[in-house]
């Protein structure tokens, strides 16, 4: 089988490497930073550059890239993708990216499933990208109405040797509802928590808590941006959500209610133990 990364950042970088690990496909690379291209290729992630011509054989398409960037790539080489290629974006909003290329996939006659690996770290770039970044990982598929379960098959085929142990199959709509909550959220939360500043002070006074409330706060604030802003209906109702809940927790420390207080931190540990089941049914 013949794939191509394109953007071979933290993501599209631990894909590539992940393919050559886990399978014996040849594997193209792109990226805008042609150095990024020339140490893929010499560390053995990628077998070589990426070329129109080469995009032509190319059986799985797999696109690294922020949003817009990644709708305007598929539609300035739609007409060099073959019939049987599958496209997929790894973008973290599905719904804005879907809406354009679905429509577009159809008219050019190639496939076209949105994605979204659910595994990432706090730092960026290629160098950063690890080839078991996706082990024991969950990949969100969104294809579009009426695809056929063959081609769900070929995609699970596809990824499954890289690591990832769980295929969610949703809408783009649900996507991008719940994940604002479960990632966008919490990226909100930490870098609105970094900037107390007792956080310039911590040194010897934290442990596990602090470090896992500002891991995320070392984000890439263009990429996250542009993710925020795809999906702020429902970021903005899962930050309102969240307001309100530090409010209680506020109220009840300044009316010195012991009651409430321990109502409500009850309330969050019952809730987190039943979320946990919920995983362990996934």
């Amino acid at each position: 089988m013949t794939a191509a990364v394109i953007g071979l950042g933290l993501i599209g970088g631990s894909v590539a490497k992940a393919i050559k690990q886990g399978t014996n496909h040849t594997l193209y690379g792109f990226d805008i930073n042609d150095s990024v291209v020339r140490k893929a290729k010499l560390v053995g992630a990628i077998d070589d550059e990426l070329t129109d011509d080469r995009l032509k054989n190319c059986d799985f398409v797999i696109i690294a890239t922020y949003p817009q960037i990644c709708i305007n790539y598929v539609k300035s080489k739609a007409e060099l993708f073959s019939k049987n290629c599958i496209v997929m974006d790894c973008c973290g909003v599905k719904t804005a990216v879907c809406n354009e290329l679905f429509p577009l996939s159809k008219e050019k006659g190639f496939v076209y499933v949105g994605g979204h690996p659910m595994a990432g770290r706090e730092y960026s770039g290629f160098d950063n990208s690890r080839k078991n970044l996706f082990n024991e990982a969950s990949l969100i598929l969104t294809p579009a109405p009426g695809t056929p379960d063959q081609i769900i098959e070929r995609i699970k085929d596809f990824w499954q040797p890289l690591g990832f142990s769980n295929f969610e199959v949703t809408t783009p709509e649900r996507h991008d509802q719940i994940i604002a909550y479960t990632s966008q959220l919490a990226h909100v939360a930490s870098s609105a928590y970094i900037k107390n500043p007792t956080a310039t002070v911590h040194a010897g006074f934290s442990a596990g808590s602090y470090k896992d409330m500002t891991r995320v706060a070392r984000l890439n604030e263009n990429m996250w941006t542009e993710l925020f802003l795809e999906n702020a209906d429902f970021l903005e109702t899962e930050l309102d959500i969240y307001i309100e809940h530090l409010q209680e927790y506020a109220r009840a420390l300044k009316n010195r209610d012991e009651a409430e207080l321990k109502r409500l931190l009850k309330e969050g540990r019952e809730r987190k133990e039943l979320a946990d089941k919920g995983e362990e049914r996934i």
